[in-house]
């Protein structure tokens, strides 16, 4: 009976080996560029991605926005599915991959309640974002414009920073609290159109010329549809972001403690800030333009922390959890090589930012940024973040972000 046991298991395990070396292996994503598109009730939102990577466990995926890179990593395999995970932005492309495409949605994940998914599609191939237009553009978006965007219950102030070289057209949204990032298009005689997706929201902006110097069309997201109206000026500006917070009447600074990503406490009462210019970074792991400006911030406390600067990052989280915030906040960290503290302050929201400084009159935005002098005194709010698609603006930002901190350092 054993040795009729033992013949009998050597048939089954034989038999194993030939199902699973039967099955097919998984192919991963085709290396090089892929276009995407997000289907919407009447609009598709273009993308562009490269895959980098020839085997399924060294999967790399760049999101192409301009001359932006945005690196996923982590592609998994599943029978005929792929799912690239969008870390910072808490987010997975998911879908049903053939040779050369892809079909699934884009889904949000860790939330409390369950999201609707975006669904898209994908092909391989070194395809344009747009179609190429067939007239030559008979008008040009280069310039700065006064943007207003009109929804359902507001019509918001923005400003439009736009290149076109030929038909091809790059630029930027700037608002009050940040930008759109990378918008990228193109222009078919006197209508354009524009798209990002840099892990977060997909956009899309398209509009057609009224005359030289003004221009109609709509805003796009997957959640709304706004009315677009601009007007070119070379002036276009956006308010003075210096003034949207400030100390209330009777302080001259604020205090806080909050545990970093090792749990412990830190304050600014702690001795490695005390005689020193502190910023104070107010960000979301989540927030785009808090990306943009702590990728300007770690780069720049490289440089120049030994001066007598230093840097704190207090970090609003989707989840008021210290383990789920550490997670979020380290994966931010680790992509931007920040060596500057982290605090976990709570809940991601203006009302929870607000509370945490109770001695400001409010926080209007993630990314708000915090100058404060050698005394311990502050100095500047600043609201919002304009990044490097914006240009000019991001430029500007720099000048007068290095010409605050050396008046500083000279006190």
């Amino acid at each position: 009976m054993k040795i009729i046991r033992w013949i009998n298991s050597i048939i089954v395990l034989s038999l194993f080996g030939v199902v699973t070396s039967c099955q097919p292996g998984i192919k991963p994503l085709k290396e090089g560029l892929w276009r995407g598109a997000f289907i919407l009730p009447q609009n598709e939102i273009p993308f562009v991605f490269e895959v980098k990577g020839k085997s399924a466990d060294s999967t790399l995926v760049y999101l192409i926005n301009g001359t932006d890179r945005f690196l996923l990593k982590n592609t998994t395999y599943g029978n005929d599915s792929v799912t690239i995970p969008i870390d910072l932005y808490s987010s997975v492309l998911k879908g049903k991959l053939t040779e050369n495409s892809i079909e699934g949605q884009l889904v949000k994940v860790n939330t409390d309640k369950p999201v609707a998914g975006v669904p898209f599609k994908a092909e391989f191939g070194n395809l344009p974002r747009f179609p190429k237009g067939s007239e030559i553009p008979s008008v040009s978006l280069t310039g700065t414009w006064d943007m207003n965007m009109i929804s359902s219950d507001n019509t918001e102030k923005t400003v439009g920073n736009f290149d076109q070289k030929e038909s091809l057209l790059t630029g930027s949204i700037l608002t009050t609290t940040g930008d759109y990032r990378f918008l990228e298009g193109v222009v078919d005689a006197k209508k354009f159109a524009l798209s990002a997706f840099g892990g977060s929201t997909p956009y899309l902006l398209k509009g057609e010329f009224l005359s030289d110097s003004t221009f109609s069309g709509e805003f796009i997201t997957p959640r709304q549809t706004s009315k677009i109206e601009g007007k070119r000026n070379l002036k276009a500006a956006l308010p003075d972001p210096y003034m949207a917070s400030s100390l209330k009447e009777g302080f001259t600074s604020i205090e806080f403690s909050f545990p970093n990503l090792e749990g412990k406490q830190v304050s600014l009462s702690d001795p490695i800030y005390k005689g020193k210019v502190v910023i104070v970074t107010i960000l979301g792991s989540w927030c785009p333009n808090c990306l943009d400006e702590n990728a300007f911030l770690s780069s720049w406390y490289k440089e120049n922390h030994q001066r007598g600067v230093e840097i704190i990052g207090l970090g609003f989280e989707r989840k008021n959890d210290f383990e789920s915030a550490k997670k979020s906040l380290s994966n931010l960290k680790t992509r931007l090589d920040i060596q500057y503290e982290i605090l976990f302050a709570g809940q991601s929201d203006t009302a929870n930012a607000s509370k945490a400084l109770p001695a400001l009159n409010g926080i209007a935005a993630f990314p708000t940024t915090i100058f404060i002098d050698k005394k311990g005194n502050v100095r500047k709010v600043h609201t919002g973040f304009s990044g490097p698609a914006t240009g000019k603006f991001y430029d500007e930002f720099k000048v007068e972000f290095n010409k605050l901190i050396d008046s500083l350092l000279a006190e």
